[in-house]
């Protein structure tokens, strides 16, 4: 980092210090989080990055009067130490399955009588419990009111305007109507009169509605109220247009003021029952329910919902994969042309990320990426969220392994595939860690298991050949992707460090990643990622059984394998995928894409 970009954040914390002096706070807490607990956060959020200079999705700020630091995770360690550097801001490292760390650090290093700050309005409900408990353990005061953040950010970016838009036929399979219906008859069962719900793909996929409010997930900020015969959207003001507020009344949705959600709340009658998630909405919002109000606890019906994509949907979603399959085979065949032209101008990691993007914006459908592109050559791959930037990025040139992990919004789906591809000369290490990495995926692609078995249970299934190595990752092997929708979703997850609960259980339509991988710091990263979606298998005296239709289409780099560590059974897997991505993808592609795909495809 820049000495200019030092002195930035150390005045930033200075100032931050001083404005906890005046108001008797001895720690601040700023997790990354927004009144919806969205992973990806509007600017207007992004106060732990503000004030560390920490850019990962993922962390927590803490700062005391002689400290300063951020709790993150492994899939973050390089890229945190690369951007806390000189900052005096501490990189406090979180082991796999630790996320909430920084609490026992407080109760440990917090003095009775003392007080610490987090502005309750984006602190989880279940984060904000653990966090009260540690705390008066030790007899330390938390202070939830007020966001100090607005006392000390004088360029703080506004609230996000983008207009909102009707996710409309035949993408979107299912009416607003029926969904309500759904969802209220779940209500019923609960004894629910109300629900309140605030993660935002939840009221997205609710009122068929999308929005442009946050990076790469098409959905907009909204808290609504859901009763018995009507329901409330309580959004900016002016984001709705006029012809989507008349389509909402149709359905008996009213529109308020997005400020109003917590008066909504607040103003509930006694007799009300509410329905809410614990994990999914912030303490403020809870604090919000007036004291005689039932509150029943249970997840969103709708993050259910949303994540069994019925027939119609994956039918879009598979339509959708061949598309972003054709843009990949574009994209990778002017890859390989460019590199093998001696005359070129050089080739970035940045120059990655603009290509493939161009490549998928001429695909019918195409809204945005989904996510940041990740584009890493040699060491930068092992870097698990490594992001490229004009500022700082690898030229791709002589012999290594090119690491890209990317993905598309569609209107008619949600992609996100990793491919490493061989660039100039590799060696025997890297095949034998490529194809470790791939019987991994094809391992886990392959399984039948019970249906409701709890996701998290199927992570080792994909790690037992790499492991047989001695080899490990230090991420989950798998998330829910979303329909046109977030990329990261629930309530699935494929990752040893989340629990095996009842909410995890696999049914029929969930879409899932499988993302294996191996990474040597210095070296290389090598990670192979394919969508599937969850199927029946069979039907036998021991119950239903499910198994993975391969969604993603696009070829393996064969050249990066050793086929003397792959097991019969494993080539022909590959070589079925193969001839199935060269059959769904033919007709989509011409020329040099067409003549990639074929010389890709060819059996092992």
């Amino acid at each position: 980092m820049s000495d200019t970009h030092t002195a930035l954040i150390l005045n930033r914390i200075d100032t931050l210090r001083a404005a906890m002096r005046r108001e008797g706070i001895d720690a601040l807490v700023v997790p990354s989080a927004d009144p919806h607990l969205s992973e990806y956060l509007p600017s207007h959020w992004k106060g732990r990055e503000w004030l560390s200079g920490f850019t990962g999705s993922v962390g927590t700020f803490i700062a005391t009067q002689d400290f300063a630091g951020v709790w993150t995770d492994g899939r973050y360690f390089t890229q945190a130490e690369t951007e806390l550097a000189g900052t005096s801001v501490h990189l406090m490292k979180i082991p796999s399955g630790a996320s909430l760390l920084y609490i026992d650090w407080l109760a440990e290093n917090m003095k009775p009588g003392q007080t610490v700050a987090v502005d309750g309005a984006v602190l989880g409900l279940a984060i904000a419990r653990q966090l009260q408990s540690a705390l008066d353990a030790k007899q330390v005061k938390l202070r939830t009111s007020g966001d100090l953040l607005n006392a000390v950010w004088p360029d703080r970016p506004s609230l996000p305007d983008a207009p909102v838009f009707e996710h409309q036929p035949p993408h979107a399979t299912r009416s607003r109507a029926s969904k309500l219906a759904e969802l209220r008859a779940v209500m019923a069962q609960q004894g629910a009169t109300h629900h309140v719900i605030s993660t935002l793909d939840d009221v997205a996929y609710l009122f068929n509605l999308r929005g442009a409010d946050v990076n790469y997930n098409p959905i907009f900020l909204a808290h609504a109220l859901v009763e018995a015969q009507s329901a409330t959207l309580f959004v900016l003001e002016g984001k709705v247009p006029a012809e989507v507020a008349a389509a909402l009344a149709k359905d008996g949705v009213r529109l308020a003021a997005y400020a109003d959600a917590h008066a909504a709340l607040s103003a509930l009658p006694a007799d009300a029952v509410l329905l809410l998630d614990p994990r999914r909405i912030t303490f403020g919002t809870r604090q919000a329910v007036p004291a005689g109000v039932k509150v029943v606890e249970a997840i969103n019906p709708t993050t259910f919902a949303k994540s069994k994509k019925n027939d119609d949907e994956a039918a879009h979603v598979r339509a959708t994969m061949e598309q972003d399959g054709a843009a990949l085979c574009e994209f990778f065949a002017w890859l390989e042309k460019t590199l093998a032209d001696a005359k070129r101008a050089p080739l970035t990691e940045v120059d990655i990320d603009h290509h493939i993007t161009a490549a998928r914006a001429r695909r019918p459908g195409f809204i945005s990426p989904s996510f940041g592109t990740i584009a890493g050559f040699r060491s930068n791959g092992a870097i698990m969220h490594y992001r490229a930037t004009e500022e700082a990025c690898a030229t791709i040139e002589g012999d290594g392994l090119l690491l890209i992990d990317s993905g598309g919004q569609y209107v008619g789906g949600t992609t996100d595939i990793t491919r490493v591809t061989a660039v100039g000369k590799i060696g025997p290490e890297h095949r034998r860690d490529f194809t470790l990495v791939l019987k991994g995926m094809m391992a886990l692609s392959m399984a039948t298991f019970p249906r409701g078995t709890r996701s998290p249970m199927l992570d080792a299934i994909a790690r037992a050949p790499i492991w047989a190595d001695g080899i490990d990752y230090g991420h989950g092997t798998g998330h829910g992707v979303g329909y046109f929708m977030n990329v990261h979703e629930g309530p699935q997850v494929i990752s040893p460090s989340m629990m095996p609960e009842p909410h995890t259980a696999m049914e029929p339509g969930m879409i899932t990643s499988i993302e294996p991988g191996i990474y040597r710091p210095g070296k290389w990263g090598i990670r192979i990622e394919n969508l599937v979606l969850n199927v029946p298998a069979k039907t036998t005296e021991f119950g239903e059984y499910l198994r993975f239709e391969t969604l993603t289409l696009c070829p393996i780099d064969t050249r990066c394998i050793e086929p003397s560590l792959l097991y019969p059974h494993e080539v022909k897997w590959l070589n079925d995928y193969h001839a199935t991505v060269r059959e769904r993808l033919r007709p989509h592609v011409s020329g040099d894409a067409l003549a990639w795909l074929e010389e890709r495809t060819q059996p092992l």
